[in-house]
């Protein structure tokens, strides 16, 4: 009987887990074509800022690729992914360098540092939450290849800069430009894309705090973006 009724659960987890997974494919599917109005992290934040302003709102506005500058556009590549026009979704020379600089990192007890690509950013950035876990990280790689397979170069990367946070409550380049810089996405110039570029691992923290390790970090990938390849 028990044993009956431990098949009778797996089978609904499963099915469960199918469903779910139709569920993010269907969405992956639409925003091929149509910009997200809500993600994951855009929900999680907005939580968070209503907890403290009940009628808190999001600074988020959707620009089409060709309202981008491509200066933001080399230097998001040159800052989180080079080798971005070229892999499949995941760089795995990257992510043996950011395992082996973990395990150097977790012995002396600072935190763990990620390889992933722009590519599983914008997977996590849509359906997930900044939580880390192997659980997560498996289902991060199913919707990457999703993404990678549904979507060309391109939309990857104008809906991740379109998308991305770039500070509380920030999300999106034009959103981000004109919070920095006071100017639309279009018109940011190499420098200011290369200090929003260097923001993206921790914004929240780099919008009150940009100081001199930061600023040599931007100039660093100034210099390399006229290198970068984008779509």
């Amino acid at each position: 009987m028990m044993l009956k009724w431990f098949k009778r659960a797996l089978l609904a987890l499963l099915l469960l887990f199918l469903a779910y997974q139709l569920w993010v494919f269907g969405l992956v599917l639409w925003w091929k074509w149509n910009p997200p109005q809500q993600t994951s992290f855009m929900s999680l934040r907005l939580a968070e800022l209503r907890e403290k302003t009940p009628d808190a709102q999001l600074k988020y506005q959707w620009v089409p690729y060709e309202r981008i500058s491509p200066n933001l556009k080399r230097a998001v590549i040159a800052a989180e992914d080079d080798g971005f026009v070229d892999h499949e979704g995941f760089d795995w020379d990257a992510i043996e360098k950011a395992l082996e600089k973990n395990e150097k990192l977790a012995k002396r007890g600072k935190p763990i540092r990620g390889g992933s690509t722009i590519s599983q950013q914008l997977a996590k950035n849509l359906f997930l939450t900044p939580t880390r876990s192997y659980v997560r990280k498996a289902e991060e790689a199913l919707i990457t290849v999703m993404i990678e397979h549904l979507w060309d170069k391109r939309r990857i990367l104008e809906v991740y800069l379109n998308v991305v946070e770039w500070g509380n409550g920030i999300f999106g380049a034009e959103a981000a430009a004109r919070r920095y810089f006071n100017i639309p996405a279009a018109q940011l110039g190499t420098g200011q894309a290369a200090r929003l570029a260097v923001m993206l691992p921790n914004p929240r923290k780099y919008e009150k705090s940009f100081g001199p390790r930061l600023a040599a970090h931007a100039a660093s990938v100034e210099r390399r973006m006229r290198f970068s390849e984008v779509p």
